[in-house]
């Protein structure tokens, strides 16, 4: 008998996403979404589509609550997906075939990401394996609250088709993506008692510029490479600066000088 596929997908306020990925992993015999506290119509898409939803209140960060949606699935495998992702036909033949002969308990696939409309193909961004494929109970997702990834103890295989991800539509979502997880890795710098300079911030902003652009070639994507270059440059430099802020606040009272 065929190995049971699940999907496990975690969601909020994506009803603009939703329906092109659940088309896109229609083929699995089950799909699961957990949906974080969604205003729009994110969980009852999901539920007309035939997905099983788990509706949460609080948000224990991106690791956790793809671990619950693992935990959620009952096929012998799982594929990991976020909502502004997409399998192609070309993948979906390529996992069935892995699972009609498994030889890795998980499997890593390439990542294909939009950046404003335009497809990266390198500045890091491509290939960009990430792994998602899993038997159940083989691996978890880390604790980690932002830029997650799946543990575990056993040899990975490898995939070749991609993932196409759909991952920034528009600048304004460049910018609040930006914001957000640079607020969500200063919390977990600050949770580890870090306390970077103004100089660490400036340093690892021109790094993440200088890695971007120029050592994973992003110059080669023109214009959407150097936007990309910036905007992981804002992101690492904000980490840091709120970071900053987080200890000093931690530290002492406010002050009147021009500091």
């Amino acid at each position: 008998m065929a190995p049971r596929l699940s999907v496990a997908i975690i969601a909020r306020n994506e009803e603009r996403n939703l329906p092109a990925c659940l088309a896109s992993v229609a083929f699995a015999d089950e799909i699961v979404v957990v949906d974080h506290a969604s205003t729009d119509r994110t969980a009852q898409i999901a539920r007309d589509r035939g997905a099983r939803v788990i509706e949460t209140s609080d948000w224990p960060g991106f690791g956790a609550q793809k671990n619950r949606a693992l935990d959620a699935c009952t096929g012998d495998w799982i594929l990991s997906l976020d909502a502004d992702e997409r399998v192609t036909p070309e993948l979906r033949a390529e996992i069935q075939s892995a699972l009609a002969q498994p030889r890795f308990d998980v499997y890593e696939i390439p990542r294909l990401s939009t950046y404003c409309g335009r497809f990266i193909r390198h500045a890091g961004w491509h290939p960009d394996y990430v792994r998602r494929l899993l038997r159940r109970g083989s691996a978890r997702f880390s604790d980690a609250t932002v830029h997650e990834s799946l543990v575990t103890d056993r040899p990975v295989g490898r995939l070749r088709k991609p993932i196409v991800h759909y991952s920034f539509r528009t600048m304004d979502e460049v910018i609040a993506k930006m914001n957000r997880y640079s607020s969500d890795s200063a919390a977990a710098l600050a949770a580890r008692g870090a306390a970077p300079g103004l100089a660490s911030a400036i340093v690892h902003g021109l790094a993440a510029f200088l890695r971007t652009y120029v050592f994973k070639l992003g110059f080669l994507d023109g214009r959407r490479g150097f936007l990309l270059a910036v905007s992981n440059a804002e992101g690492s430099y904000y980490r840091y600066v709120k970071a900053m802020l987080a200890a000093e606040a931690r530290r002492c009272t406010p002050r009147d000088d021009l500091d």
